[in-house]
């Protein structure tokens, strides 16, 4: 059997090598059009078959010049990672060992590794050792996971059985956060039933947080109502942290659930020099975040945490007489809204062995460093002005139309057509905003290979585009 693989195999090797060797060399952003891309790949389905060899060299060709780089250093659009080494390749074993990690019976190791990462990700994150969690798929599915929970618990207190009896007739729960939340809250409180009128979104303060002042008031106009309170660990615009330890507190006094979306902003607990962001965090009732973005494991990777065992287990899981459960062993789907699952811990694990503590804190330090002279030297810039200035490693720059009498549509206008001619460089790969009712260019830096010598490039390269005016 072994002769059926390794060709294949060998020759994939081959190619995923020369193309992580090679991206510094490339460029960042898509080379090919929709229209070649499809002429490429919609071949006619085969009647018969084809050596597997083949197969992946065609599609490595066929998707030639529509690859983004954002494996690689140069790639600061959204909030993206890349794959370390170590995670890339337990990717690939997890692949090959093709368990369905759904259960312990179904796939031993990977249960026993996810458990470990649990318990090694509450203790980088300084949440409480006595927390559940799940490995998902990615914050969305985090934000789900948690919100379960917490619909479950809040109906629970009214005697309402949300999983037996359904929503139709249940209290209604409403979700107070701020308006930068993410849109992945959006959809969570869709799926969950909850709808969007129970969503209820309040402003923010100059520095981008939920005042305790705001909050306040809107607790006390329904003080008995079923809450979700969702705070903010790093927004995907200015890395804003809200204040938790107000925050959190004043929920709790009127008996709310505390969900902390920390897509990416939770891993800097790990930072000596930025943890205090996250103080008072730990108090919270649940708390998302996502392991393909900071962390740089393949995608797709998130992890969900619940102070609540009971309220999360009793939203999730469910028993079959033809299930196998072991009492004294940690079944993934008690935990998670999947059964048919890879074993997604197997890279996290990796990558938090390759890391180590020391590295996940270098790994947040560089970042932020490099978003900070992204933006300040962008900034700097003739034609170009600093928005924000990253507090930790997301930032704003724009570009100003210098005609006379230019207006704010003028620079917007300006702001996107910079931010494309970026794009079409290949030097490096930026994405746009509107932030405050005004276009901005996000800087976001999350991979582990970004360097001096990208950021140089990087700031080359609009400099080039801004002297072409």
């Amino acid at each position: 059997m072994t002769s059926l693989f390794r060709e294949v195999l060998e020759q994939t090797l081959t190619h995923a090598l020369i193309y992580l060797e090679t991206l510094s060399q490339k460029p960042v952003g898509a080379t090919t059009t929709l229209a070649e891309l499809r002429q490429r790949l919609s071949k006619r389905l085969p009647d018969a078959g084809m050596q597997a060899a083949q197969v992946i060299d065609e599609l490595v060709a066929d998707v030639a010049g529509g690859i983004l780089g954002s494996a690689g250093g140069r790639f600061f659009g959204w909030v993206i990672g890349g794959s370390l080494p170590a995670a890339l390749a337990a990717d690939w074993l997890t692949a090959t060992w093709d368990q369905n990690a759904a259960r312990y019976s179904g796939g031993p190791a990977a249960a026993v590794i996810e458990e470990v990462c649990g318990a090694w990700l509450k203790e980088l994150l300084g949440l409480p050792q006595g927390a559940s969690f799940a490995l998902v798929s990615g914050s969305q599915m985090a934000h789900v996971t948690c919100l379960a929970a917490a619909r479950h618990a809040l109906l629970a207190r009214r005697g309402w059985d949300a999983e037996r009896d359904g929503l139709a007739a249940a209290p209604p729960i409403r979700v107070l956060t701020s308006r930068e939340r993410h849109g992945s809250i959006e959809r969570a409180v869709r799926l969950l039933g909850l709808g969007t009128r129970s969503l209820l979104e309040f402003p923010v303060d100059e520095g981008g947080c939920l005042r305790p002042s705001t909050l306040s008031q809107a607790l006390k106009e329904q003080p008995d109502a079923p809450t979700i309170v969702v705070l903010q660990a790093g927004d995907l615009n200015i890395g804003a942290y809200d204040p938790f330890a107000e925050l959190i507190l004043l929920a709790h006094h009127y008996n709310a659930w505390v969900h902390v979306d920390g897509a990416f902003g939770l891993l800097v607990q790990a930072s000596p020099s930025y943890r205090h962001l996250l103080q008072g965090v730990e108090q919270a009732d649940s708390w998302a975040m996502d392991g393909h973005k900071w962390l740089n494991v393949p995608y797709d990777c998130g992890y969900a945490f619940v102070a609540h065992p009971e309220a999360h287990r009793h939203s999730m899981s469910h028993q079959a007489s033809y299930l196998v459960h072991a009492e004294d062993a940690r079944d993934p789907s008690d935990w998670n809204p999947e059964w048919s699952r890879r074993g997604r811990g197997v890279a996290t694990y990796a990558a938090l062995r390759q890391l180590g503590r020391d590295g996940i804190a270098d790994l947040i330090e560089r970042c932020c460093r490099h978003a900070q002279t992204l933006v300040m030297q962008i900034g700097r810039l003739p034609g170009a002005e600093v928005v924000w200035v990253p507090q930790v490693n997301q930032g704003l720059v724009r570009f100003l139309d210098r005609r006379s009498g230019a207006t704010q549509a003028h620079h917007d206008k300006r702001t996107d057509a910079v931010i494309a001619q970026i794009r079409e460089s290949g030097e490096a790969f930026f994405s746009g905003t509107t932030w405050r009712e005004q276009r901005c260019m996000r800087v976001s830096v999350c991979n582990w290979q970004t360097n001096e010598q990208d950021v140089a490039r990087a700031i080359a390269a609009v400099e080039r585009i801004l002297k072409q005016e």
